[in-house]
């Protein structure tokens, strides 16, 4: 995917304020972005949301209760900053939203995950490389 489909993430980035969507893989390259997010700020975004999944990989095979994988991280930012939130789009892919602080951190979660349902699993997912 690239930046000519950011129709997909339109539904996301249409609740009141959200900021920017991007989908990357799991080595943090974009896959989609948001109309508004240029590249070199999905470019960073990606790269940041792959390390924050990994950790939330690590964490969650550590102390999880049964589980092996992180659904979902998010970020608050300090004062008046928001959130980001990252969650899983498809095999080897993920969803990143930056939001403004006055949003319904619950809201925008079921958006993303209506989003990935919408779209579907295989229009997010990342391939597996091989070797």
């Amino acid at each position: 995917m690239t930046a000519d489909q950011s129709w997909m993430l339109d539904e996301v980035i249409g609740v009141k304020g959200v900021r920017h969507a991007v989908v990357l893989t799991a080595a943090g390259l974009v896959k989609a972005r948001s109309a508004q997010t240029g590249r070199d700020a999905a470019e960073r975004l990606a790269a940041a949301c792959a390390g924050l999944k990994s950790i939330g990989q690590s964490l969650a095979r550590q102390f999880g209760a049964g589980g092996t994988a992180s659904r979902q991280v998010l970020v608050e930012f300090d004062g008046q900053g928001g959130y980001l939130f990252v969650r899983g789009a498809g095999d080897g892919s993920h969803l990143a939203v930056v939001t403004e602080h006055a949003v319904d951190p619950g809201l925008i979660a079921q958006q993303m995950q209506a989003q990935v349902l919408k779209i579907g699993t295989p229009n997010f997912g990342t391939p597996a490389r091989s070797e």
